[in-house]
């Protein structure tokens, strides 16, 4: 076997060398080796580049190569394709410590997410990927080592090695991706890589002050609830401390059956689903469904937020996985800032510094348009073509009543079922959430589906192609795949709620990622960049005196987005600017 030449670049000479055979080349392979993970209080040591017969590993402690116009003008290019794992950490690096955009990425981590197409159970790091596709085994053990001091001659080979890999990994998987016909969404997913890369750089900035007071306020609301609901509970249970106050674990299940089942409610399970049928009937199950989304806040949004906050920037700067889910939806955490509370508390506490605003977009009601275009229903489609409040059309379709006449409840039940329904709820969730009886749900339900066939023909097809294909697609032909026991009645009735909403909201996850893409280049020239991206909402912040105009942007490349893959609905995208992060 010919072994690949490597070349270390440790002098300018060698640099200016190995810049004039990469220039020609129209596919790199990239890889860095950095002495951390977060790029303001780490540095990179190696930029490894490799083309076919010939790997380059820089020593960027001894030369500057990331000024060099070449180099940068080779990874700046669209036209020249460059191969990464995980491509967002390195585009991270490279943009910090060099303000380099990289372009015309390939990211074999993206590639491999979208052939497994949400399968269980499989890893994606570099060494199951090139085992999976290459059959060859990687030794990652060098990649913990430290990169700030004497290199081994086993770094430099192990650094050059992942730079190789990218080539015959990209062979690979670009076939596949054309076999399985998600070439396109692939590009969707590569354009998107800088975007977000940007994104975490830039960081959402957090009130320290205002966090805190929120969350004092969460600690005295759980510590009165907790108070109150052992006194609720005693007469559930014999056992008594000493000083008289209830003997009971609120986070143990087996001591809360226990404990309802002596006060005559008897139930299986502590799990909300299992509670909330019946709080209406007990307030000590309301009391304790209301101390159980006290205490997730208080975990989840409580001063521990404050941790992640970044000694150098001030700022947060939460982890995105591009695709967090079977579905394309992105997932965040350290910090998770998908999940912070809709609430004027919370989000009032992520603040713009001084002199510069918050300019908040998403698209309303982006999955039932999604749904409207799919599945071509004449009344949703003329419902979101007339411009009037969907939920007050639909009661006014389903219930046979004129739009003006269609009560306050009618609308809430309206909208229950609009937003319900795609993710297979059922009459029991429909009656929890309106307080009516489980005949009354569905009996709704069934005038539900009447005034919309359409949608009900699409559900139903959608969940039976969940089951016989155990795949779906999204408009940009992301493949979504089903792993179920078909004996097994709870998953095959769980796939076919996945097979119903899995197409739609993956279809919104194509269409805020292609909304990212779009604006990177448009903002920057108005000092604007995007902090956060919540599913359907981006937040941008601006330069006071240009967020007008960022928001005007905002609101036509989100809405040119989303026409590239739906056309027979409009799309409204809703835009707020703003000192916090409010509407």
């Amino acid at each position: 076997m010919t072994r690949t030449k490597c070349t270390l670049v440790d002098t300018p000479a060698s640099l200016d060398e190995a810049c004039r055979e990469f220039v020609a080349a129209p596919v790199i392979g990239v890889d860095t080796e950095t002495t951390g993970f977060d790029p303001y209080r780490s540095r990179i040591r190696l930029l490894q580049l490799a083309v076919p017969d010939h790997n380059v590993v820089i020593d960027l402690f001894k030369v500057p190569a990331l000024d060099h116009p070449e180099l940068r003008q080779v990874l700046s290019s669209a036209n020249r394709i460059k191969v990464l794992h995980n491509a967002k950490f390195d585009l991270k690096m490279l943009l910090h410590h060099g303000g380099i955009e990289v372009r015309g990425v390939f990211d074999t981590l993206l590639a491999s997410k979208l052939i497994a197409a949400g399968a269980p159970d499989i890893s994606h790091g570099l060494a199951a990927v090139s085992e999976r596709y290459l059959g060859e085994e990687v030794d990652k053990t060098a990649q913990s080592s430290d990169w700030s001091g004497q290199l081994t001659s086993e770094q430099l080979e192990y650094a050059a090695k992942d730079a190789e890999l990218m080539l015959p990994l990209k062979r690979e998987l670009e076939a596949k991706l054309y076999d399985l016909q998600m070439h396109e969404v692939a590009g969707l997913e590569f354009e998107c890589v800088l975007p977000i890369a940007a994104m975490e750089l830039a960081g959402m900035a957090i009130d320290r002050d205002c966090w805190l007071k929120q969350a004092q306020v969460v600690q005295q609301a759980h510590d009165i609830l907790s108070v109150e609901l052992k006194k609720a509970l005693a007469e559930g249970i014999e056992q008594l401390s000493l000083f008289g106050d209830p003997d009971i674990n609120l986070d143990s299940p087996a001591q809360i059956i226990e404990a309802l089942g002596r006060m005559g409610i008897n139930v299986e399970g502590t799990r909300s689903w299992q509670l909330q049928p019946i709080a209406r009937d007990f307030p000590v199950v309301h009391k304790l469904l209301e101390y159980r989304t006290v205490q997730k806040a208080l975990s989840s949004y409580g001063p521990s937020m404050l941790n992640h906050i970044s000694p150098v920037t001030g700022r947060l700067h939460p982890d995105f996985r591009q695709i967090g889910a079977s579905g394309g939806r992105m997932s965040c955490s350290d910090p998770n800032l998908q999940q912070i509370p809709n609430t004027p508390e919370y989000r009032t506490c992520f603040r713009a510094p001084a002199g510069r605003k918050l300019v908040i977009a998403d698209y309303s009601q982006i999955e039932l348009r999604i749904l409207a275009d799919w599945s071509q229903d004449a009344a949703l489609v003329k419902a979101l073509v007339s411009g009037e409040d969907l939920h007050c059309a639909t009661a006014s379709q389903m219930l046979g009543v004129r739009i003006d006449e269609v009560s306050k409840e009618q609308r809430a039940a309206a909208k229950q079922l609009n937003y319900g329904l795609m993710y297979g709820l059922g009459p029991q969730g429909l009656a929890a959430r309106i307080e009516c009886s489980i005949e009354e749900a569905e009996d709704l339900i069934r005038k539900y589906f009447g005034a919309y066939k359409g949608v009900a023909e699409w559900l139903r097809e959608a969940a039976d192609r969940a089951i016989q294909d155990r795949v779906s697609r999204t408009r940009s032909g992301r493949m979504v795949s089903f792993t179920f026991d078909p004996a097994d009645r709870a998953q095959v009735a769980a796939m076919e709620r996945f097979g119903k909403n899995a197409p739609i909201q993956g279809s919104s996850a194509d269409i805020i990622k292609r909304a990212l893409a779009r604006l990177y280049e448009p903002l920057k020239p108005l000092s604007a960049r995007v902090v956060n991206c919540v599913h359907d909402e981006i937040v941008v912040e601006v330069v006071e005196e240009n967020a007008e105009a960022s928001k005007q942007i905002m609101e036509r490349e989100m809405i040119l987005a989303a026409r590239e893959f739906i056309r027979s609905v409009p799309m409204t995208v809703d835009v707020a600017i703003s000192d916090a992060w409010l509407k």
